[in-house]
């Protein structure tokens, strides 16, 4: 059993969780000791209405790990025991890299405030030593590996899949789902949703199970379906066929809408390639947009921090 999903930050603000096809949604609540995001709770709440599965991460910065984690314990007060805590380890804006034991520190004190032991992210490149300190403190693991930077939907086996252990898989930055015009993080979870709420639940607890079952949804719209196409969540090929058909629905029409939506000539999107002394807010002026609609496209998380020889993509 697997789930796809999504983490978002203030990078996303404004988004609506209620339209973009998702089994969870994790979002950034902290930052060290002093930065919260400011959507986080508006897309809490929104999720949450929605009844995607939950989660809150906090950005690992450094200095002082019980400080840092009382932080973020304190800022999410309201979400512990619905969402799975998740703790952020990346080397950009992280004083204490490499040291695990700086995040084991963090891990720890979370556990011994909340009785709820985190998800730890990171990269696949320091997967050895993550991977160990998680074993050591019971914790899962999310890790992050991109074939490339195209843009994609929802894959249900990602590149290079089954290379390691892992609770969550992150493989793109350039997702593309219906419901946002930007580029999102896609990720499949392994597991399903008692499973993400027994992550989620104090003290390691077995998820309760729902009072009363929800009801049948109302077969969706040709137009929905032909956004989810587009998103990936219906496969490809004969398989897409198959699915299509087996849910009621009429493939041929919405292949149509489809092509329809997509057109034959659209033009292809420009892309511009970073020379020394560029700066993002330059190129910005340059195309008539803002650097901050460049970053969010590019999944850009510091806008000072862009190198000769990179493309982006301005389209």
């Amino acid at each position: 059993m697997t789930m796809n999903g999504i983490d978002v930050s203030n990078w996303q603000a404004g988004i609506n969780l209620a339209a973009v096809p998702a089994d969870f949604v994790i979002m950034k609540a902290t930052q060290g000791t002093t930065y919260i995001s400011p959507d986080c709770d508006r897309q809490y709440q929104q999720a949450k209405k929605a009844g995607r599965l939950l989660g809150v991460y906090h950005y690992v910065s450094g200095g002082n790990a019980q400080a840092e984690a009382d932080f973020f314990i304190d800022n999410i007060k309201g979400y512990i025991g619905e969402a799975v805590l998740v703790l952020d380890w990346e080397q950009e804006q992280n004083g204490a890299w490499p040291g695990v034991g700086y995040l084991k520190n963090v891990a720890r004190r979370v556990i011994e405030r909340t009785g709820i032991k985190p998800i730890i992210y990171t990269m696949a490149s320091v997967y050895d030593d993550v991977a160990a300190a998680a074993k050591e403190l019971d914790c899962g693991l999310w890790i992050a590996q991109y074939a490339d930077d195209n843009p994609t939907g929802y894959q249900a086996h990602p590149w290079n899949e089954g290379a390691y252990a892992c609770a969550i898989r992150q493989y793109t930055s350039a997702g593309r789902l219906s419901g946002y015009s930007g580029d999102l993080d896609l990720n499949i979870a392994y597991m399903d949703a008692n499973a993400w709420r027994t992550y989620a639940a104090k003290n390691g607890e077995p998820a309760a199970a729902p009072s009363e079952s929800a009801p049948t949804p109302a077969k969706k719209s040709e137009d929905t379906i032909a956004s989810e196409v587009i998103a990936g969540a219906w496969g490809n090929g004969q398989d897409r066929v198959n699915r299509l058909k087996q849910a009621g629905y009429d493939p041929a029409a919405i292949q149509a809408k489809v092509n329809a939506r997509l057109g034959a000539n659209k033009p292809a999107a420009r892309t511009y390639t970073v020379q020394a002394g560029d700066t993002l807010s330059a190129i910005a002026a340059k195309y008539g947009t803002t650097y901050q609609q460049l970053a969010t496209k590019n999944g850009i998380a510091n806008p000072n921090l862009i190198y000769p020889g990179q493309v982006l993509k301005i389209d």
